[in-house]
């Protein structure tokens, strides 16, 4: 795994023990296999970023205190400029970039997302996570499945949708996309 993972995961366990839950209490509270959180504490797979959210909203930090070990200090205002953004290091397929990581006590967590295409015959990983999502198609087709329904969505399209139903998405037609993916 990566070094960045390595680091996002190590301050995960150690703002864990700071609050003084223990592993298995923590995985529990998330409601995520015990097992797999051990390996997301240990640096030894992706992290999703879903995960990340909730498991900051329950250490009561910050997502960027987490991924990063700063804290953002921005109330008024925060201004991203193109290409800019911090790099959320989550997957091969998806390439994260949070567009507000340093306004403090945010209601939402709005990411650029680039998706990697994968062959057509590749299944959908499907993850979910607390709370409600909204997701802007800005260039490409995504694939997108929530629970048993397969949408396909193209540029100019918006998909808002309860995000505690397991959801996943893939390129389509053999290219990237990228969405507006906002997080509540």
């Amino acid at each position: 795994m990566s070094e960045n993972i390595k680091q996002v995961a190590e301050r995960l366990r150690e703002l864990r023990e700071i609050e003084g839950i223990s592993a298995q209490s923590f995985a529990k509270l998330l409601n995520i296999d015990f097992d797999t959180y051990l390996e997301y504490e240990k640096g030894e797979t992706d992290i999703p970023v879903s995960f990340l959210y909730d498991a900051a909203n329950k250490l009561n930090v910050d997502l960027t205190t987490l991924l990063t070990g700063s804290s953002p200090k921005l109330r008024i205002y925060s201004l991203v400029k193109n290409g800019e953004g911090l790099d959320v290091e989550r997957s091969k397929q998806y390439k994260y970039k949070n567009l507000a990581f340093n306004f403090i006590r945010k209601k939402a967590e709005p990411f650029l997302v680039t998706v990697d295409p994968l062959p057509d015959d590749a299944p959908i990983s499907l993850n979910s996570h607390p709370g409600q999502e909204m997701d802007y198609v800005l260039e490409g087709t995504l694939i997108v499945k929530i629970g048993d329904t397969t949408l396909t969505l193209n540029e100019g399209d918006t998909l808002y949708y309860d995000s505690s139903f397991p959801h996943g998405m893939k390129a389509a037609n053999g290219k990237s996309a990228k969405f507006l993916a906002i997080i509540l």
